[in-house]
């Protein structure tokens, strides 16, 4: 038996909300958690203060499933073929962004938002896409020991809370510890909550959203 591959053509999807004004405009970017929707996603950013002064872009993984609600939702990542996928996942989101940049008039910051599986995604799209991020910004899942250095992340927003099985506090404090260590600039947020965001949470991401924009 010979395992081939051959590469077509698929779709991916994403969603766009459109700030007041003219432009040019700064875009914030979020990638889902697993088994999530771009509008799941596009609802994170929604609560983010200040979010709304940015172009919003959530962007919807290639491999869509049923949850085990029964509702539709998508996966970035498996074990299998894992270098392929991440390949063709930077370029899907390389191509997303260099439709964003075609269809609206922008300048300024690019800042990258992931939660859960999607902080995986966001720090591959920062280190290994070519658009230049100025910040990322990471909730509820570890950076991966793939990268050598951190500094294409620019400045980085990691967040946790207290009671997070799937990303524990030591995860966390390594994760920390390795953007320093790199010389990332990095504020943290250990808040009191579970796998998700917390009005401590969205405050501080606000309040760092800010200081890029």
């Amino acid at each position: 038996m010979q395992e081939q591959h051959i590469e077509i053509t698929v779709s991916g999807r994403y969603l766009i909300e459109i700030p007041a004004g003219d432009g040019p405009f700064r875009i914030l970017a979020g990638f889902h958690g697993y088994g999530q929707t771009a509008e799941e996603e596009m609802e994170l950013l929604r609560r983010v203060p200040g979010s709304d002064c940015w172009l919003r872009c959530s962007i919807e993984a290639l491999h869509p499933f049923l949850n085990k609600r029964g509702d539709p939702g998508a996966c970035w990542m498996t074990r299998r073929e894992r270098d392929l996928r991440i390949a063709e996942n930077v370029r899907y989101v390389d191509a997303v962004l260099d439709r964003v940049k075609q269809d609206y008039p922008m300048s300024g910051p690019l800042v990258l938002h992931g939660f859960s599986q999607g902080v995986a995604m966001a720090c591959r799209a920062a280190m290994l896409g070519k658009h230049t991020v100025s910040g990322v910004m990471l909730l509820g899942g570890d950076i991966h020991p793939e990268f050598d250095g951190l500094r294409r992340m620019g400045r980085v927003h990691l967040g946790c809370g207290d009671h997070d099985r799937f990303y524990p506090r030591e995860k966390f404090e390594a994760d920390a510890a390795r953007l320093r260590e790199s010389g990332v600039p990095v504020e943290t947020i250990a808040y009191h909550g579970s796998h998700g965001p917390s009005a401590d949470y969205l405050v501080s991401a606000g309040r760092f959203l800010q200081a890029i924009g």
